[in-house]
């Protein structure tokens, strides 16, 4: 009589076992769809935020001035810009960029004492050691047409679009966000006619070179973050 009562109570043990697997499996389940909800949701207020962000932007374009200028403010100081009305498809996707606050909290990535400082790049808001690898590679997932004038040069304080290298980009086509300020005008001379200029500096040439003169390593990243806080348009 022992070994069946004894089968009887393991068959028994077995049963509440698949029950409470079963049970904290669908627990788990419900806890996920749970989650996801809530991310799903949040995902759904910040793109229609972000809509609402863009929408009010290209309201605000239609009313700026021709050559709007705009503050990019930054932890070591104020650079001030302003954006040529020759160059109009860069214009507004500065301006657009500007108004979503799309440049806020990134970096000045890339800093050549001697020649630029560049920023813009999306991935700089991260600043772990495994997004640091990929500062230079980001953007708004597309890019704007060259706008080449011939009268606008690689001066001090020339404010140009980054963008990919010739064998990757024949078009010449430029970042859809990434942007440089010139610090030294003889060491970009090279750059005219192959890169757009589409705005320059007037006020904060000091603050260029300050940003221009921090630590940087190897890979021409300062070692201090110099960060844009906002870039902001400065009504008339």
């Amino acid at each position: 009589m022992i070994l069946p009562v004894l089968c009887c109570l393991a068959a028994a043990a077995m049963l509440t076992g698949c029950n409470n697997k079963a049970a904290q499996k669908a627990a788990l389940e419900q806890e996920l769809a749970r989650q996801q909800a809530i991310v799903d949701s949040l995902e759904a207020v910040a793109n229609e935020v972000a809509n609402e962000k863009e929408a009010t932007a290209m309201e605000k374009i239609k009313t700026l001035p021709d050559e709007p200028v705009f503050s990019i403010v930054t932890n070591l100081g104020t650079i001030k810009v302003k954006l040529y009305k020759d160059t109009p498809k860069h214009r507004e996707n500065f301006a657009k960029l500007a108004l979503t606050g799309y440049y806020d909290s990134l970096l000045f990535h890339r800093v050549i004492n001697g020649f630029m400082i560049q920023g813009g790049d999306p991935y700089t808001r991260d600043t772990s050691a495994a997004a640091v690898q990929k500062y230079g590679q980001g953007g708004p997932g597309y890019t704007i047409p060259a706008e080449f004038v011939p009268a606008h040069k690689h001066k001090k304080g020339a404010l140009a679009a980054a963008r990919r290298g010739d064998a990757a980009n024949p078009y010449k086509e430029s970042s859809g966000s990434q942007f440089y300020i010139v610090q030294d005008a003889a060491a970009c001379a090279q750059l005219d006619g192959a890169y757009t200029v589409f705005g320059e500096t007037v006020a904060g040439l000091d603050v260029v070179d300050r940003i221009a003169q921090v630590a940087t390593d190897m890979r021409d990243r300062p070692i201090k973050d110099v960060r844009i806080k906002e870039v902001r348009l400065e009504e008339e």
